[in-house]
């Protein structure tokens, strides 16, 4: 009888165990829909402070501010399509025909200077290296995948979330045990708060990035100056290694006009990315999220590694959440270091 009552407490531990591996690769397989959920999350996320932006101009209520906001984005995106969208789709066409030319002429001008056998070697180096995050993130604005459902599903769940946030917010708290509670629903306020103001600090950077770009190359007269321009806006939402892959292609090009224009158009990606570094982003940073640049280069490592294409795009998002949460309820709750905690504030 005593050896049956040992076995009980034991018992209850293997299967709590058994659950929590369970639990694991429960998760692991629905890893991505995960990352569709939080895709919905930040979209909605960007809604809401476009609808905010709105109240403080005009006294609306929340319903009715997120549909001015929403019918406003939706006429603006056919309204660009209706009046730019042949000439960006021409022009898109031209890029990808350009692009295999332009890098057999830059390599031909390469093999024609003395520092080229040293570039070329460090050139696939790079390629081996980085070829797979590259090709990920400037899939991102050139290729169109099977992932058009799943956009769908993104902006679909956006509109909901942003409809009731209040709602998944408390539903989500309802999980926590009830002692947790307050301490909970303050990370998730300040992360919210904290993801707004990235979202839309990192809009304004993408804005001037894409602008600088398009309007910089057509006075260089390289090629599809507008297309080269938007996959600069595209790309910088994925720091550090979007702004590189986007000037892949405009320098190659600026190569098919001629060497001078191809070196002229590097040092124009070059100032562009020196404006936003040391300009834009600290004036940004002043109101949103400063995160440490080697944390975010290993997320976009991470969770590109992972999920692929999906996995670069969010990374940053999702690691101003993470960071937010980290400082919050670990570093401030659990282990009592008092820290400022970005969106905390807001």
């Amino acid at each position: 009888m005593p050896q049956s009552q040992d076995l009980v407490p034991f018992t209850r531990k293997v299967l709590i165990v058994l659950a929590l591996v369970v639990l694991l690769v429960l998760a692991w397989a629905l890893l991505p829909v995960f990352m569709l959920v939080f895709g919905a999350v930040v979209v909605a996320a960007l809604f809401l402070s476009l609808a905010h932006l709105l109240q403080r101009l005009v006294p609306v209520g929340d319903g009715l501010a997120l549909a001015i906001v929403l019918i406003l984005l939706g006429g603006g995106l056919a309204l660009l399509l209706w009046l730019f969208g042949a000439q960006v789709s021409g022009e898109m066409s031209k890029l990808t025909e350009a692009l295999p030319g332009a890098y057999a002429q830059f390599e031909q001008w390469l093999d024609g200077t003395s520092l080229g056998a040293f570039v070329s070697d460090q050139l696939e180096t790079l390629r081996d290296s980085m070829g797979r995050i590259v090709s990920s993130a400037g899939a991102i604005a050139i290729t169109v995948s099977g992932g058009v459902v799943d956009m769908f599903l993104v902006l679909v769940g956006a509109i909901y979330i942003a409809a009731q946030p209040q709602m998944y917010r408390n539903g989500l708290l309802l999980l926590v045990p009830p002692s947790a509670r307050a301490v909970a629903g303050d990370a998730l306020s300040a992360s919210a708060a904290a993801l707004r103001l990235w979202l839309g600090g990192q809009l304004v950077a993408m804005l001037a990035v894409g602008l600088l770009t398009g309007l910089g190359l057509w006075l260089l007269g390289v090629p599809a100056p507008f297309a080269l321009g938007l996959i600069a806006f595209l790309l910088d939402f994925v720091p550090i290694v979007g702004p590189i892959a986007a000037a892949i292609p405009g320098i190659l090009l600026g190569f098919t006009v001629s060497p001078q224009i191809g070196l002229a158009t590097a040092a124009l990606y070059l100032v562009i990315q020196q404006i936003e570094g040391n300009l834009l982003q600290p004036l940004i940073q002043q109101r949103a999220v400063e995160l440490p640049p080697a944390v975010l280069l290993f997320s976009l490592v991470i969770f590109g590694s992972l999920q692929g294409t999906v996995g670069l795009l969010l990374a940053a998002p999702l690691t101003v959440v993470l960071y937010v949460l980290v400082k919050q309820l670990y570093v401030r709750e659990t282990l009592g270091t008092e820290v400022s905690v970005p969106g905390e504030d807001r």
